[in-house]
């Protein structure tokens, strides 16, 4: 076994160590606050997120273990994205579940890191068998997460709903790249791209297999018609667990369909793209007009996230054109650039939402948020800025990561893909109903309440920040799609 192995996967030794460690020193903790153990979990999470973003600066790309894992910018600043990601979702979630009696024992906490690690192995997988473990690790801690409220019937019946669709979903997947090793002979992704490339592999098995693989990574990812887990699942989960499932893991999911689909299925995007342009339109009328009905406030994320998967699956779409893959780099960047902002205004939204909640007030409802500006003006201008970044209004980032999308659908020169650029405008302007509901119940409805919201200094903080950078990007999106940009290049096989 080479050194460089090894040093491709020290992050993942890292994280797994401490992740141990942290179990066993939780162990001995009295306190049920548990501060050791968030002072060890941030401090794990910053290391390996500073580990990670040294890695991508770093411009290689390495394989290991005789090709099981890949090395490269793209999947390093995915995963730095996504322990950064999970670190702030604790660090919101934190004041809820101890609110909620969540911290008598560490498991919040490992069950996180565990998640992170299945992240990063599906991210640096390169080999089938490797992505499906990782996926399987962060399924599995997601679904002992989402039923930690072991007292919750809600959470309880959220947990079982996740695990059976999830379990469905994973079949799904693992039938489709079953089909794939039927048809090529290999689990290699580099050795599968080859295969088909040269035309060796049996056509017919292999497009039961695509369809097989982008139905599990539609499950997944929670496009329609595979969506029906996503809003039971945010309603019922503890929100600080629902914000844990709800960001990082889009990071992940992006990855894998990077691996499997354009790395792996590069030649055949023509039947693939196909299917992502199905599930787009779906999403965005699915998502949009479902979302405009709903008067909890988690179910209409839930119904936004699908919505917002259909650009994320638009973006996909548009990479190959008549075999060409002159349009790939622009299209991918634009989507990898639409994923990591996504994930930044939904920890924003979330977090505003866990800063509302107090033991026995979960402010899950959109009534829950009424007058929420006299009440601290500082929380409705966040949020504000978080709905308004979700409906792609400028200059909040959502709405340039919006426009990069449509534009690369646009760079195809395609006249089929700029109608489906005008059926995601349409769609998007009715789905900014919903939105802009939020916002008018925040600064024109009666107050139910009266008092202050007060929070910890850390949250707010953080908050802040977070709402600063939603912004700062909008204004100044070049330096993000320009990393986005070169880790595409990178990652293109």
């Amino acid at each position: 076994m080479d050194a460089i192995s090894w040093v491709v996967v020290y992050p993942e030794i890292f994280l797994l160590v401490m992740t141990c460690v942290i179990a066993l020193a939780d162990v001995t903790l009295k306190a049920t606050s548990r501060p050791m153990t968030f002072g060890l979990t941030m401090l794990t999470l910053a290391s390996v997120a500073l580990i990670q973003a040294w890695y991508a600066s770093q411009d290689q790309v390495l394989f290991a273990f005789s090709g099981l894992v890949i090395s490269d910018p793209m999947g390093n600043w995915l995963k730095c994205f996504a322990a950064l990601s999970v670190m702030v979702a604790l660090v919101y979630g934190r004041p809820y579940a101890q609110a909620r009696d969540m911290l008598r024992g560490g498991e919040l906490y490992t069950l996180a890191l565990f998640a992170l690690l299945g992240m990063f192995v599906m991210i640096g997988g390169h080999n089938f068998l490797v992505i499906y473990l990782g996926l399987e690790l962060l399924t599995l801690s997601s679904y002992a997460m989402v039923a930690l409220r072991r007292d919750h019937a809600l959470a309880t019946e959220a947990a079982m709903k996740y695990f059976v669709l999830g379990a469905m979903a994973s079949g799904f997947l693992l039938f489709g790249l079953s089909m794939l090793y039927g048809a090529t002979g290999s689990l290699d992704i580099a050795q599968v791209v080859a295969s088909v490339g040269q035309g060796q592999a049996d056509a017919r098995v292999l497009a039961l297999g695509v369809v097989f693989v982008v139905a599990g990574l539609a499950f997944k990812f929670g496009a329609a018609p595979f969506h029906s887990w996503v809003p039971d699942v945010y309603e019922g989960s503890p929100t600080a667990v629902t914000l844990l499932i709800a960001a990082a893991p889009k990071l992940a999911a992006f990855a894998i369909v990077m691996r499997l689909l354009v790395e792996g299925m590069l030649p055949l995007a023509a039947d693939w793209q196909q299917m992502a342009v199905v599930l787009a339109v779906a999403s965005l009328v699915v998502g949009n007009f479902a979302a405009i009905a709903q008067t909890s406030f988690k179910r209409l994320l839930a119904f936004s996230t699908v919505s917002q998967v259909g650009f994320i699956m638009l973006g996909l779409a548009g990479g190959v054109v008549d075999g060409e893959a002159s349009n790939a780099v622009n299209a991918y960047s634009a989507t990898m650039f639409y994923v990591v902002t996504y994930v930044l205004t939904t920890l924003v939204t979330f977090g505003a939402m866990l800063y509302m909640s107090r033991e026995g007030f979960e402010a899950d409802q959109i009534n829950d948020l009424a007058g929420l500006n006299r009440r601290s003006a500082l929380l409705a201008g966040v949020l504000a800025a978080a709905m308004f970044s979700l409906a792609g209004i400028p200059p909040l980032v959502g709405f340039y990561a919006k426009l990069s999308v449509l534009q690369s659908l646009l760079a195809t020169g395609s006249e089929a893909m700029l109608w489906v650029a005008v059926a995601a405008v349409v769609l998007s302007l009715i789905g900014a109903f919903p939105y802009l509901r939020v916002v008018k119940v925040m600064y024109f409805d009666a107050p139910s309440q009266t008092t202050q919201l007060v929070g910890p200094a850390s949250v707010r903080s953080v908050l802040s920040l977070n709402t600063l950078l939603m912004l700062v990007l909008g204004l100044l999106p070049g330096g993000l799609m320009a990393l986005c940009t070169q880790a595409i290049i990178q990652a293109m096989p």
